[in-house]
Formats: structure tokens, sequence, C-alpha cells
């Protein structure tokens, strides 16, 4: 009925309203000493209380979404038109945030549907609720109140909030949240247009443009009763900044579709602007008599700004990207794929040197096996494709003005009578710095069979990074500055994906669809060194490994070695005493007092990188009935448990709380040591291997209900339901981005079960 309604040009309305709330509760964190047991290992820091920190900074959250939508139209011309509204709670007290958003998209047809017009506008404002300066939750809070002193009060005799102000870094974690005060509110507006224009049936030319403006304040204040105006002198300390980001973009295209016989081909072209324009601007300030008139609401009072001692500044940016670009496609009676392309891009932040500009160019080809004669007869395919392929794609440095000498204010100088700031070189000009670019051969296949109830994909890739952006550290003089930012190391990526899709059971009452998938992947640092620009040696550490006030490097990245090594000591025993049993640098055993912890005694303990990943989703239907189940998991990988390295050694010099598995023995033998000082060691570098389930939704469709209500769902979800693991710490999954992956740090949010109930109704 709808669908004859719109040929004959008649207006249809839609609307469709989906809502759900939501809880949550800790599901796993970190198991640390009770008060009886802290006071058994440290009696001499018994106050004589019983405090849960972490209970008393969370909370059961209840958060609340709800979307309206509105669509309607004619052949002619349609709409849709959405509003959002979301209230959300996190597990932690004083963690809230709430969005509305409101989006319209208005699409016209005219003369003759040669032209299309489309406009569209969304308007988002969000606010958080923030115990932190430009944040929202102050996580410290959360760090403090896993590691404080479990027989400590909240609060003193008299009510004011307990405090050990002679401990560095030691914070009531109730008083940080409750002596805060601020928000951040983001406003976004974003319009986008575009008109497609067909002067002739195989031509068509389309603009399309979009603008997005985006505008952030925030407010911050610390009250006289926080601990940075009782410990540190910051009397009211308090913040206010905005800043606000416009991007432009702008697109240009010309298709041409031709057939001639089994030959069909499409050519296309075009040209794209990109320009992003960034400023903000802050101010900080202290010193004000009192909470009620000061604040950041009336941060010109305070007198640290009148004393020279505050903050102020602001900043501006602008990088735009242009592009010109060509594409090619042609299929012969399809069955021979072809796909060529060619991209010519130029970018803002390498202006000033010789390669501004880079060219990027791909292709592919694709074989249909089964529209072959020899294959008319199988009955395993209904659809085999073997697709080939190379492309090249650029980044550019994220920063601007590497490439060129640049100046910036340094220290002062005493010059007639008066101090006068310096300005000395900031980087060092190199003309042959360039885009970074990522060179991909994949080979894969396409297959679908059983009358389309299996389906998937098998590809084969290997990507090679050439010229990463590495800053090169050189002599001064020459240079005027000591480091120089150029192009150099070779990163190469190998692997494998396999997506299947398949329905097992099709019936009219029982339906069951599944999707599985697999990868693996290997990474080689294959050099440091450009053809111009060395490094020393052909090995740097990075990362940080931090425990009990204490900070060394945690990665070793290495030439011809994968990213992602931990590098570290490596113990295999302890002592009857519970003192480490060494592996040295040539593999002898050497005990604890004996060992000196020399740098070349270090060795590769793991690897934060998972080796291969997998998932299986289903959805099962009977009747009106619908559950889904989504599980994925990561194998093949090392975490280092920062929790343990902090808080599973018995030598506590900071007297701070500890995990209940400090009792353990080491290697199934005795406790470790109270002499053993603390340390980064591959004692403390777990296994990784996890298996998750997702999410699980249970939902009940009923059909039409009354005059108006066309279809209805109520759902019930459960989100992060289970992590099954032989890993110790909170949680597996862990960052696996950049050059430092797998490090589960010593502050990790605990893990949080939502249970969700929804509803989607379409009227």
């Amino acid at each position: 009925r709808r669908s004859s309604d719109l040929a004959r040009g008649s207006e249809i309305l839609r609307v469709d309203y989906s809502g759900y709330i939501s809880t949550s509760h800790i599901s796993k964190k970190h198991d640390m000493l009770n008060a009886s047991e802290f006071a058994q290992l440290y009696p001499d820091y018994d106050q004589g209380y019983d405090t849960d920190w972490v209970d008393e900074i969370t909370r059961t959250p209840v958060s609340h979404v709800h979307n309206l939508s509105l669509s309607g139209g004619t052949s002619r011309a349609n709409y849709i038109a959405n509003v959002n509204y979301a209230s959300r709670q996190g597990i932690m007290k004083r963690s809230n945030f709430e969005n509305f958003r409101a989006r319209i998209e208005v699409t016209q047809r005219l003369f003759d549907d040669k032209v299309r017009l489309r406009f569209g506008l969304l308007g988002r404002s969000d606010w958080r609720e923030s115990t932190v300066n430009g944040g929202s939750f102050r996580g410290v809070a959360y760090s403090q109140a896993t590691r404080r002193n479990p027989t400590e009060p909240v609060r003193n005799e008299d009510g004011s909030w307990y405090e050990n102000l002679s401990k560095f870094e030691y914070e009531n974690p109730v008083a940080l949240l409750t002596e805060a005060d601020g928000d951040v509110k983001n406003t976004q507006l974003r319009y986008n247009a575009g008109i497609t224009y067909n002067p002739i049936r195989d031509l068509t030319l389309q603009a399309n443009y979009s603008y997005n403006r985006f505008v952030m304040n925030r407010g911050y204040s610390e009250t006289l009763n926080h601990i940075s105006a009782r410990r540190d002198g910051y009397k009211g300390w308090s913040s206010v900044g905005s800043s606000i980001s416009v991007e432009k973009l702008l697109e240009l295209t010309a298709q041409y579709d031709a057939s001639i016989g089994r030959n069909k081909f499409t050519i296309l072209g075009g040209y794209s602007y990109n320009e992003n324009n960034y400023e903000n601007i802050w101010v900080d300030n202290w010193g004000f008599q009192d909470d009620y008139f000061g604040g950041w609401h009336n941060i010109g009072i305070g007198s640290a700004l009148k004393d020279g001692k505050a903050n102020v500044g602001s900043s501006k940016s602008i990088t735009n990207l242009i592009g010109f670009f060509g594409r090619a496609t042609y299929s012969y009676d399809n069955k021979y794929l072809l796909m060529a392309a060619l991209r010519y891009e130029g970018a803002s932040q390498l202006w000033g040197t010789d390669n501004a500009w880079g060219l990027f160019p791909s292709v592919s080809l694709g074989w249909r096996i089964t529209q072959e004669k020899f294959m008319q007869d199988q009955n395993i395919f209904d659809d085999l494709k073997l697709r080939v392929g190379y492309g090249v794609t650029g980044s550019q440095p994220r920063a601007s003005f590497l490439g060129v000498a640049m100046l910036r204010y340094g220290s002062y100088a005493y010059l007639d009578g008066q101090w006068i700031q310096t300005i000395v070189p900031a980087s060092n000009p190199n003309p042959d710095l360039k885009w970074e670019e990522k060179k991909e051969f994949n080979v894969g296949i396409d297959f679908m069979s059983w009358n389309s109830r299996v389906n998937g994909s098998i590809d084969f890739y290997n990507r090679r990074i050439d010229g990463l952006i590495y800053d090169y550290s050189v002599p001064t003089p020459p240079n005027l500055y000591n480091v120089t930012t150029a192009n150099g190391g070779t990163m190469e990526n190998r692997g494998v994906e396999v997506l299947v899709n398949v329905v097992p059971v099709q019936m009219r009452d029982f339906e069951w669809t599944t999707s599985a998938s697999f990868s693996i992947n290997s990474n080689k640092l294959k050099s440091l060194s450009g053809s111009v620009f060395k490094t020393e040696y052909d090995f740097f550490d990075t990362g940080t490994a931090e425990y009990s006030g204490q900070v060394t490097s945690s990665h070793r990245v290495q030439v011809g070695e994968s990213i992602g090594n931990f590098y570290g000591f490596k113990v295999v025993d302890v002592d009857d005493e519970g003192r480490w049993i060494y592996e040295d640098r040539n593999g002898e055993l050497v005990n604890y007092k004996d060992f000196t912890h020399a740098p070349e005694d270090k060795h590769v303990i793991g690897n934060g990188l998972p080796k291969w990943y997998a998932g299986w989703n289903n959805t099962l239907r009977y009747r009106r009935w619908d559950l889904n189940v989504t599980m994925r998991g990561a194998f093949g990988f090392q975490v280092i448990n920062g929790a343990r390295l902090n808080y599973e050694n018995t030598k506590n010099s900071r007297f701070e709380n500890r995990l209940k598995t400090v009792f353990d023995p080491v290697f199934g033998k005795v406790p470790l040591s109270k002499e053993v000082e603390p340390e980064f060691n591959s004692y403390y570098i777990e296994d990784g291997d996890y298996w998750k389930i997702d999410n699980i939704t249970l939902g009940y469709t009923f059909g039409k209900i009354g005059k108006y209500i066309q279809s209805l769902r109520l759902y019930g979800s459960v989100l992060n339901a289970f992590t099954f693991t032989h890993y110790k710490g909170i949680d597996p999954e862990v960052s696996t981005d950049g050059l430092t992956p797998g490090y589960d740090t010593r502050d990790r949010y605990p893990q949080v079960r939502s249970f969700t109930f929804g509803v989607n109704v379409s009227f």
C-alpha cells in the first residue's frame, strides 16, 4: 500500500520511538586488603577504622535514553527528523552526563528527476559534570580509593575531612569529589548540503558541502577545603576556558557510466577541499577569600592573577587538505573486473617542504569464477570471486610546519637594565620531509553457497609503511636544534582475515543466523633509519611502568623484532626466603643479592599485541521472540599487570593498601620477602588470552496493536556479560595502539556490567 502511495505522490508519515533505561554494577575490581587484614600486615599504621574507600565513591547508577524519529514525503520530496535525549550516570559518584541532539534531512527532486537537492542540519548540546579541570570524573579519586589505608576514617571527629598532609600524592578520594565543582558544555551545529544533476542519462554531476562548528565552554573550581588549598596553598584554585573548532568540506565529482554489449565501465573524477580551524583560550587563578564570591564564575578576583602567578593562554591552528582524484571501473560480462584509482593530495602540515603533495595510486582485479563455463555444472558455489589488489595511501604529520625552521620563546636574559624573554630555535628545516606511505597488497576470495545461506570472505594482506615520521637526534652545531623530524623507518604487517556468515536453520517459526570471524596478524620493524638521517642504535626503549613512586621504561622497539615487546628483568624462581632468582644476560641464574640490575641483563619478557582475534555472533528467532549473543576474543599475547606490580609486594615504604594476593606464595613456594625492593620484572607479566560474551539481548515483538501502533518490541539486554580468562587483573582487554600495547595500568577502572530494558515502537 505504501509503495503504491508513493507512486501516486501521496504523503506518508511514519513515527518511530525507541528508549531504554539501564543500570550497572561493578562486576570485578581490585581485591584489596580489608581493614583487619591491613592491620595484621602493618600494625603500626592501624588507625582503628574500617573504611571501604571504593564503596564510598561508587553508586548504583540509573541512565535513560529516548529517541523520536519522524519521516515522510512523496516520490518527489521526503524528509526525516530525529530528536534524541540521553541522561547517563556513571558508576562513580558525580559522574553525570546529559546529551540532546536534533537532526533533519530533506531531499527534493526537480526537473523530471534530473536534479536532486539535499539539505541536512544537526544540532547537539552536551553537558557533563566535572570534578577535574577540563574533564569529567576525577580519575585520581578512584586510584586513591584503591590504594588508601582502609583503617583510616573518611572524616575527623569534628566533621572535617581526614587528610594525611605529610604523605606525597595521598589524598582523601571522597573529599576530592565533594570539594570540587565544574562542568563542560559542548555545542555543535553542522550543516550539509548537496546537489546532484543528471544532464544526460549516464552522466552524474554532484557537489557536496558541509560546515561543522563545535564550541566548548568549561569551568572548574576547588573549594578552600580541597587538598590543593590545605596542602599546596592554592586557595580556591579555579579555571575557565573555551575553544571553537570549525571544519569545512567541499567535494565536487563527475561520473560517467556506460554499457556497450557485455562491457560496462564507470569513470569518475573529482576535487575535494577540507579545512580545519581551531582556537582556544583559558585562564587559571587562585587566592580567593571564600567559596561564595570567587570560583570560576568570578575568576578575576583571585589574587594569583593580580600577582602574576596564574596562567592565561590562547592558541590557534589552521590546517587544510586538498585532493584531486579519479577512478575508473570496468567489467566484462560481469566476469572480469578492473578498478584503478589515483589520488593527488596536498597537506598544509607539509608546507615549506619539497613534498607537500603526494600521489597515491591503487588498482584491483576481480575474477567471478562462477561465471565461467567450466563452473556451470557445479552446485557448491552460488558465487565465487577472486580479488587481487595493490594500493598506496598517505598520512601527513599531525603537527604543522615540521619541515621548516621555527622559533619559540626561551629563557630570560638581562639586557639594558631589564629582563627580556629570548627567542630560540624550535625546529630544524627539512625540505625532504614527506608523507608516510602505506603500501598494501591483498588477495581475497568472496564466496556464496547453499542458496545464499552461506557467504563470506578470506583475505590475505601485506601492508608496508615506508617513511615513518621520526624525531632524529642531530648534533648542535651545525644544527640549530637538537632534533630533526624526518622520514626514516619501515614497518611491515602481514595477516589473514576470515569472515563466514551462515543460516543453519531457516524455518517458518524458527531461524538461526550465525557469523564467525578470525584474523591473524604479525608485524616487524624493518628499519629505523632513512636514507639521510640515521639512528645511533637499532632500538629505543619507550613506555612507562610505574611502581611505588618509581618509573622505568616498559617496552623496547627494535629493528627486526615485533612491535609491542616488553623489556625488563627476567625472574625464574625465588629462594627459600622469598627473594628473586634472575636469569642474567648469559642465561645463568643469579640470586637477589648478587644481581646487579644492569640494563644489559634485561630480556624480552612478553608482547602486548594479540597474534589472533576471533568473533562469533548468533541471532535466533522463534516466532515473535528474538535472542542475540555477541562474542569475541583475543589470543597469543601478554599483559603487564600494573596493579600487581604496585600492590603485590610487602616492602611498603608508602604504607598504602595491598592486594589480598600479597600473601600468596611466589612460584608456589613462599610469599615475597619484605626485603625485596619493588621492581618491574617478568613475574608481573601474564598471559592475556580472553573470550568475552559482550552482549546478550532477548526481545519480543508484538504485531499491530490498535489503530495507530504498527509494531512494538520490548527487549532486555546485558552488556559485558561474561569474561573468560586466566588473567588475574580486572580485564585483559587493554590498549593495543601505538608502540606500547598491553599495559594494564595500576589505576584501571573496575569492570562494569550493565542491564538495560528498552522499547521500540512504530506508529
